[in-house]
Order: structure tokens, then C-alpha cells, then sequence
């Protein structure tokens, strides 16, 4: 799976879903440019190695930003109470603002290090 299979999930997207989508792409992406676009669970993520780093996804009624991991959302409560979220995604009908997708992926990556090193 590979940036074209990203491009080719957000091309079959209805608007406004696919602009959605490109936008969080392009913020993820300048945020940390080394990312890998790949396809997970179905649905385009982007991985530092060989983990997940975050994930966005469309719905019915507008998108979702998943960090692939739950303790995320719960560390960052108090930044995300005005946007809806389930236990595993933050869900948005216009673009996340980048300092809080900054502070997402920055979580997620924080975990990540952590457990290479229990490794």
C-alpha cells in the first residue's frame, strides 16, 4: 500500500469529504514531511518507520483523525474537549487547526519512542 493507493481512497471521496482530506493530508505531511503514506484498516495513515503515526479517514458526515492510539485523545483532553471524538478518533467537518495536529502526532510519536525502548 502506497501513496497512490492514499490518492486513489481520497479520489473516490465525495465533497466535501475529499477536500477535507487533502487538507489534513497536506498538514500532516508539512508538519513531518519523512512520512510514509500507506493504507491501514482501511484507511490512509502515515507511518515513521514502521509505525503508525496517525491516520484520517472519511465518514458520512465529515472526516476523522485517528492517532492509532487511544491514551492520545485521553492525554490531550483538555485541547480536544470542543471537538466530537469516540475512544479512538477525533471527528471534523473542517480542517483540525495544525498546532493541535502538531500536538497529536507529537503524543503519538512520544509513545512510539517509548516503546522501542522497552523493546
Amino acid at each position: 500500500m502506497s501513496k497512490r493507493d492514499v490518492d486513489a481512497y481520497i479520489a473516490v471521496q465525495a465533497e466535501p469529504q475529499r477536500g477535507l482530506l487533502k487538507e489534513m493530508r497536506k498538514i500532516i505531511l508539512e508538519i513531518e514531511p519523512g512520512l510514509k503514506q500507506v493504507i491501514s484498516y482501511g484507511i490512509p495513515a502515515f507511518k515513521l518507520d514502521k509505525e503508525v503515526v496517525c491516520g484520517i479517514a472519511a465518514r458520512k458526515k465529515g472526516c476523522s483523525f485517528y492517532p492509532f492510539s487511544g491514551s492520545v485523545l485521553e492525554a490531550l483532553r483538555a485541547d480536544l474537549k470542543d471537538f466530537p471524538q469516540t475512544k479512538s478518533a477525533l471527528h471534523f467537518d473542517k480542517p483540525l487547526p495544525k498546532t493541535l495536529v502538531r500536538k497529536l502526532m507529537n503524543q503519538r510519536q512520544v509513545q512510539i519512542m517509548v516503546k522501542a525502548k522497552r523493546k
